[in-house]
């Protein structure tokens, strides 16, 4: 699932919690899946801070530092 479908589904999945109407096992199913897609988020997000790093550095001199990215593969989407 790409990262902005992920915030969408963490969003509606906090309204929905939010309301306050739902059962228990309803309410534990939903937050087990927040968490999930919180976590597969912030690992996209940290993959995303490093490879911004990565392409603003420059050596001694000045010069574009290069190197290849890899992400982890944890999260389903390639960076």
């Amino acid at each position: 699932m790409e990262f902005e479908k992920k915030i969408e589904r963490l969003e509606k999945i906090v309204s929905q919690m939010e309301k306050g109407q739902l059962g228990l096992d309803q309410s534990l199913k939903l937050f087990e899946e927040g968490v999930k897609l919180s976590r597969e988020c912030h690992q996209k997000i940290s993959e995303a801070e490093i490879q911004v790093k990565m392409l603003l550095s420059v050596d001694g001199e000045g010069n574009p530092v290069t190197a290849e990215f890899k992400t982890t593969g944890k999260s389903g989407d390639d960076v």
